[in-house]
């Protein structure tokens, strides 16, 4: 047999699969639309399912028949080893029940960006609390105990990223460049946003001037950071992936959600600055708001399109729908306290802007934006109840901090209508994001417990829809 083909490596098709071979990254495997598995060929290795509909499928089977025919059937972790018998090693299936277990230090080269989506879920969740219609002695301190409790994980989770990427070298690179693990960057500055919301609500009195003035620093500076994010890493994906539409995620309106988030800041942090920093603030707001959503208008545009042409995401990324429930709803909370924060400001006296107009716009803007938050609500529902994922990912979060910016916006309307009914309604959902919060994190524990997370091919490290 030729020695050279016996010895081809994995650089020699790195165009085609990705490969390591000391497990730290993902391993060769791909995963179907509906049960993930690992395929043991290269020829399976380098094809996608096809349910993906991939275009460049027939081109990817071509090049897998140009391999030397003992090599065809071979798995790309043992042509990387070459075909000395005493190296070879098989392919480690990561759904597999009986997979070996790893070490802390591996499992940390795992530890994804998405984690954020806990911190920033927890941090929702606080905010909820505290504002609820329907209250009883003791509600304030929950809130305020969950809002410390997420300040916790938020410094817990930066800390095993740091530590991450301390350990493994050029991992920091990778993951905000990576294809999907990238568009999970943002959620960090997410996470950060409901810490300063939840701040203002539980620490910062109404007559304080100086922590007001502290506050509206954090918000100036969180908005030059978020911008810069939105304009960089849109300009990276579109110069640096080709991403097709049946591919299409709700992770791509992630960059533009922490500048919108600016807005909802703006609503809640108005309210207590001084006269002369209200219109700033809230003219800021509003331009930030109005730009994540019509970012995320465009992106809305897309996901319909793969929808329709493609179908429903593989049902382990189902829940992830509920990310399109976001935009609007924080949208229609934020012009609502954009606008009674205007109450308080004179400098729309001497303009054509009347204060009380304004406030009608907002408050017709908000019901038509929360009824498509429904829409989409409605949507993710039935697409998880047909086909409920199998295996647990941090995108489950998605049922949580999106849904309770659905739930806040209701909150908002209730009080601004003055209906009884819908303030219980209100009372209802919020028990019910509670709920799915305890469900999640339940899950979210457990799958670290049995490794079903923080394992190489489990995570959003790689690509698998």
């Amino acid at each position: 047999m030729d020695e050279k083909n016996r010895n081809i490596s994995a650089s020699s098709f790195g165009k085609l699969v990705a490969f390591n071979p000391s497990h730290e990254a993902s391993p060769p495997f791909w995963i179907d639309s509906n049960t993930p598995t690992r395929r043991n060929s290269f020829h399976s290795a380098i094809s996608r399912s096809d349910d993906h509909k991939d275009p460049g499928g027939s081109r990817l089977d071509e090049e897998a028949q140009r391999l030397p025919k003992h090599l065809q059937n071979t798995s790309v972790f043992e042509i990387s080893q070459g075909s000395d018998e005493k190296a070879r090693s098989p392919a480690v299936d990561p759904y597999d029940p009986n997979r070996p277990s790893i070490s802390i230090k591996q499992r940390l080269h795992h530890f994804t960006w998405a984690w954020y989506t806990w911190p920033m879920s927890t941090g929702g969740l606080a905010l909820l609390i505290g504002n609820q219609l329907k209250t009883f002695p003791g509600l304030n301190t929950i809130g305020f105990v969950i809002y410390f409790i997420n300040l916790v994980i938020f410094s817990f989770v930066t800390t095993c990223l740091l530590l991450r990427f301390w350990l493994h070298k050029g991992s920091f690179s990778r993951s905000i460049t990576h294809p999907r693990e990238g568009f999970f960057v943002p959620t960090a500055f997410l996470s950060f946003a409901t810490v300063i919301t939840s701040t203002h609500r539980y620490w910062i009195p109404d007559n304080d001037g100086a922590l007001s003035w502290a506050i509206q620093g954090v918000f100036w500076g969180y908005v030059l950071l978020t911008l810069t994010l939105a304009v960089g890493q849109y300009s990276f994906v579109f110069a640096a992936h080709s991403h097709k539409l049946q591919t299409m995620m709700p992770t791509w309106i992630l960059p533009i959600f922490p500048i919108m988030l600016s807005g909802t800041i703006a609503s809640v942090i108005a309210k207590t600055q001084a006269e002369i920093s209200i219109l700033p603030v809230v003219g800021a707001g509003l331009t930030c708001q109005g730009l994540g959503l019509s970012v995320a208008m465009l992106m809305y545009a897309h996901m319909i399109g793969r929808l329709m042409q493609s179908g429903l995401p593989n049902r382990e990324h189902r829940p992830g729908l509920f990310m399109c429930v976001g935009p609007p709803a924080f949208t229609a909370l934020a012009i609502i306290g954009m606008a009674k924060s205007l109450e308080r400001s004179t400098a729309l006296e001497n303009s054509l802007l009347d204060k009380m107009v304004l406030y009608n716009l907002a408050m017709i803007g908000a019901v038509f934006l929360w009824a498509l938050s429904l829409w989409w609500f409605g949507i993710a529902v039935v697409a998880v109840i047909q086909s409920p994922p199998k295996y647990f990912h941090l995108g489950w979060w998605a049922a949580v901090f999106p849904n309770t910016g659905f739930t806040l916006a209701s909150i908002s309307m209730a009080r601004e209508f003055g209906s009884d009914a819908l303030m219980w309604c209100t009372t209802f959902m919020s028990i019910m994001m509670v709920c799915a919060y305890l469900f999640v994190l339940a899950f979210q524990i457990r799958a670290v417990v049995i490794q079903d997370i923080m394992y190489p091919g489990r995570d959003e490290d790689v690509e698998d829809h």
